[in-house]
């Protein structure tokens, strides 16, 4: 039987990729795909949700939840990677729905209505489902897994010396749902940083004449010359093309607990994920954490589901 899946992220190129491998997954049932701030502002994520499924045109269309705005978040986003648009300024065009559905809210019907049947994958700031388990505490045990991408086990950032940027966004998000009691593996950017793309993957594409195809190459350019321009880099990373594949192919990652939390507040330690490896920890275990995994083997893992995806929409 296939996985119940939600997925929830903020609509930049690398969640892009990540719904391009999920969509056609027959292994996967996508309930819904909601929208959250960070890449890119809650109205620009809503349009990029509605863009990124038109384009892709999958057989079973998902539910779709959009973002709101989120409170006290920073004046941060990563359109330096990813484009005004966080597509890569492709101009993509999408329908507004008129009745559309507050992502937190699609959220929480959706768990209801299959109890401890739903793996909430969560590419983005965790926003949304903060807000739904805040709204209603007895929906944590009705989730049967959280998986999260974010957060650094060195301290190593990627929009401030010591935060990731999805904590970085929405700290006490990120605090809650960590610290709820819930089954939650985290995927962290120690990892998704191991999984290196050259320009040179873009011949293992699938074919332009495929939906997957076209939209992959109207946007993945963009992100290599901003990656090269902007931070010297010859090779790009696609962090939430990783926490994917944590669904889809868990076994390629080794595991271990953790005793952690996230900075809230500090001036420069704000969405740090501070962990606790004392020999008698204070903390309880929080979550699981991917620590290591083959990193070619996953890169040839997403090229290989983007293929797959390519061959369905031909």
């Amino acid at each position: 039987m296939p996985r119940k899946v939600i997925i929830d992220c903020d609509m930049g190129i690398d969640d892009a990729v990540a719904l391009c491998m999920t969509l056609f997954d027959s292994r996967l049932d996508v309930l819904a795909v909601t929208a959250t701030e960070g890449c890119v502002s809650a109205e620009q994520a809503n349009s990029n949700l509605q863009a990124i499924v038109t384009e892709l045109d999958p057989a079973r269309y998902p539910r779709l939840g959009m973002a709101r705005t989120t409170e006290d978040a920073p004046p941060v986003d990563t359109r330096f990677l990813y484009g005004d648009d966080g597509l890569g300024n492709a101009g993509f065009e999408s329908s507004h729905r008129q009745r559309a559905v507050a992502a937190d809210k699609l959220m929480a019907e959706l768990i209801r209505a299959n109890p401890e049947e739903v793996t909430i994958l969560c590419l983005g700031p965790i926003t949304n489902l903060a807000r739904a388990i805040r709204r209603d505490p007895t929906l944590l045990p009705l989730i049967d897994q959280i998986i999260m991408t974010g957060g650094s086990l060195t301290g190593r950032g990627n929009i401030t010396p010591c935060a990731e940027f999805n904590f970085y966004f929405d700290p006490s998000s990120t605090r809650e749902v960590i610290r709820s009691r819930s089954t939650k593996t985290l995927i962290p950017l120690d990892i998704t940083r191991e999984v290196q793309f050259g320009y040179s993957c873009m011949e293992e594409l699938p074919a332009s004449t495929s939906r997957v195809g076209y939209f992959l190459r109207q946007i993945l350019p963009y992100t290599f010359r901003s990656h090269r321009q902007q931070l010297g880099e010859e090779a790009i990373t696609l962090n939430d093309a990783v926490g994917a594949l944590a669904l889809l192919e868990p076994e390629l990652f080794n595991y271990r607990p953790l005793a952690c939390d996230v900075e809230t507040e500090g001036e420069l330690t704000r969405g740090m994920l501070v962990i606790d490896e004392r020999n008698q920890p204070e903390w309880r275990t929080a979550l699981t954490v991917a620590d290591s995994l083959p990193a070619e083997r996953a890169r040839q893992y997403i090229l290989d589901q983007l293929a797959v995806a390519g061959n369905q929409t031909s």
